[in-house]
């Protein structure tokens, strides 16, 4: 059982932030102070990039491990309570950024993610792998 009142857990998950969250700001002014101008959440694209970088074709993702399923990532947990539920969510959530990349690569993108864990763990080496990434065959 949840151990918040119902009142409490919604005021938490209300403040949840779909963009603009602290790890995408990180990384968009990493990548702009390295040079790179971009858009962000193309709402036009599949999936609404967190970063368009139209002069590479290019696309980040700066997905969170716990609401894009991490495979083997350490810092995703299924919640103990409603299990079923966030299972069923995050799974969809999963099978619907699949999908979003395979149609974006079909529009010619490339497509990159950079997940949460890693940018914690060793955030100026995720960025400059994703630098490297983003200016190669550009």
């Amino acid at each position: 059982m949840d151990n918040v009142s119902k009142n409490k857990r919604s005021e938490i998950m209300s403040k949840i932030r779909g963009q603009d969250t602290k790890i995408e700001i990180l990384v968009r002014s990493a990548l702009f102070r390295r040079g790179f101008r971009f858009r962000k959440n193309v709402r036009s694209l599949p999936g609404i990039p967190d970063i368009v970088l139209p002069k590479y074709n290019s696309l980040v993702f700066v997905n969170g491990c716990f609401w894009h399923g991490h495979k083997n990532c350490s810092a995703f947990r299924l919640p103990k309570t409603r299990t079923k539920y966030w299972s069923d969510k995050i799974s969809a959530n999963s099978k619907r950024d699949q999908k979003n990349l395979r149609r974006l690569r079909a529009q010619g993108w490339r497509c990159f993610t950079v997940w949460e864990c890693r940018l914690k763990k060793n955030f100026s080496h995720e960025i400059d792998k994703l630098e490297k990434k983003i200016k190669a065959q550009a």
